[in-house]
C-alpha cells in the first residue's frame, strides 16, 4: 500500500532550528460505480477538464489546509465509501494561497496528499486568495472562526468553473454515512440557491447584537421572511442562481458594515443568514447532525438529535481527531475514527 510522501519542514528562528514533520496518510481504498444505480462513467482523475464533464454525477466542494486536513480526509472518505456513484463525484477543494513562491509550495502540497491517499479521485485544487476577505473579517469571539478560509464558502461561484452549476458544499469536519447524491438533487423550486437543515426552534436573534434589533432599518432586513437558523457546514448550492443574483456582494456588503457598527458577533454564519435566512429551501435534519464538537464552554460531549442519521457533523469547538489523540474521546468520536486516515485501518473496505 502506497503512502503519501513524509514531508519534513525546517523553521529557522533566531539560534533555532526546528523541525516539522508533515504527518503520512494511508492511501484509501478504490470504490467503484454500483452496476444496479445505473451510472455514468467513471471521472478521469488527471484530466483538467473532469469538471466540467456531464458524467460528473455530484460536486462536492471542500476547504483544503493543514489544520484540518485530517478531517478533510476522513470526510472524502466517507463520501466515496456511501456513495452509489463513488467514481462519478467531483471534487473541488479551495486552499488558502498568496503570492509567495512558500504558499504555492504549500498548496502543491496539499494537492500531493490528497492524490497520494486518493490516485483516481477526481478533483481539483483552487488557491483561493485570503487577501480578498481578510479586510472584510472582524474578530469574533473564537479566533478559530475569524480565519479567512472559513469565508471561502461565499466565493464558490466566483472560484469553480461556470459549467459547474450545482454542488453539496462540506465542512471539513463531517462524515457520511449516506449516499451524497441524495443530499445533492435536494429540490431547489424557483430561484431558490441555497438547501440546508433549517433550525427553527434556535434562538434567532441571538446571532445578532442588542444594536442590531434595536435599529428598525436593521432588523427590518428579516421582515415579511420566516427567519431560521442553517448551519452553512452543509448546503445545496445552485451557483448559476447564486451568480445572477450578486449573492457574494450582499454577503460582502454586510461584512463591511459589521466592520463600522458591530451587528454579529460569530465570523461567517452571520452574514449568511443576513442574506439567505427564510429563502432557502430546508433540507432534511438527518443530513446535519451538528454540534457533535461539544458544548464549547465547558468541553462536554454531545449526542445526536432524535431522528435518522445521514450525515454528522462535529461543529463546535472539539474535533474528534484531537480528543482522539488525547485519549479522551467523545462517544460518537469512535464513528469518525473509522474513516481517519492517519490511524490503522479499521474496517473500511472497498466495494
Amino acid at each position: 500500500m502506497s503512502r503519501a510522501p513524509l514531508v519534513v519542514l525546517v523553521l529557522c528562528a533566531a539560534a533555532a532550528v526546528v523541525v516539522v514533520a508533515v504527518p503520512e496518510y494511508r492511501e484509501a481504498p478504490h470504490f467503484t460505480n454500483s452496476a444496479a444505480a445505473r451510472c455514468p462513467p467513471p471521472l478521469p482523475a488527471t484530466d483538467a477538464d473532469a469538471a466540467c464533464s456531464p458524467h460528473a454525477a455530484v460536486h462536492v466542494a471542500m476547504t483544503l489546509d493543514e489544520s484540518y486536513l485530517r478531517g478533510t480526509m476522513a470526510a472524502v472518505l466517507s463520501v466515496l465509501r456511501h456513495a452509489s456513484c463513488p467514481e462519478s463525484v467531483h471534487f473541488h477543494f479551495l486552499a488558502a494561497a498568496g503570492s509567495s513562491p512558500s504558499s504555492a509550495a504549500a498548496v502543491q502540497e496539499l494537492r500531493d496528499t490528497v492524490r497520494a491517499s486518493f490516485p483516481s479521485l477526481a478533483f481539483r485544487v483552487y488557491p483561493f486568495d485570503e487577501s480578498r476577505v481578510a479586510g472584510l473579517i472582524s474578530t469574533s469571539i473564537r479566533g478559530a472562526l475569524d480565519r479567512p478560509l472559513n469565508y471561502a464558502r461565499s466565493y464558490l461561484a466566483s472560484t469553480l468553473p461556470s459549467c459547474v452549476r450545482r454542488v453539496v458544499y462540506l465542512d471539513a469536519d463531517v462524515v457520511l454515512t449516506d449516499d451524497i447524491a441524495s443530499l445533492a438533487a435536494t429540490p431547489l423550486p424557483g430561484e431558490t440557491a441555497v438547501a440546508a437543515p433549517e433550525y427553527c426552534g434556535a434562538n434567532f436573534t441571538a446571532y445578532f447584537t442588542p444594536g442590531f434589533w434595536a435599529s428598525p432599518a436593521l432588523s427590518a432586513t428579516f421582515a415579511g421572511r420566516r427567519a431560521c437558523y442553517f448551519n452553512t457546514g452543509v448546503m445545496v448550492l445552485d451557483l448559476a442562481r447564486w451568480r445572477r443574483a450578486g449573492y457574494t456582494a450582499q454577503i460582502e456588503e454586510w461584512m463591511e458594515l459589521q466592520k463600522r457598527v458591530r451587528i454579529y458577533e460569530l465570523g461567517s454564519l452571520p452574514p449568511f443568514l443576513l442574506v439567505f435566512a427564510g429563502r432557502i429551501t430546508a433540507v432534511n435534519h438527518r443530513w446535519n447532525q451538528h454540534g457533535l464538537g461539544g458544548d464549547n464552554y465547558r468541553g462536554l460531549c454531545r449526542g445526536l438529535h432524535a431522528g435518522p442519521v445521514s450525515l454528522l457533523h462535529w461543529s463546535g469547538k472539539g474535533k474528534p481527531w484531537d480528543r482522539l489523540d488525547a485519549g479522551r474521546p467523545c462517544p460518537l468520536d469512535a464513528v469518525w475514527s473509522k474513516y481517519d486516515l492517519l490511524r490503522p485501518a479499521a474496517g473500511i473496505e472497498s466495494s
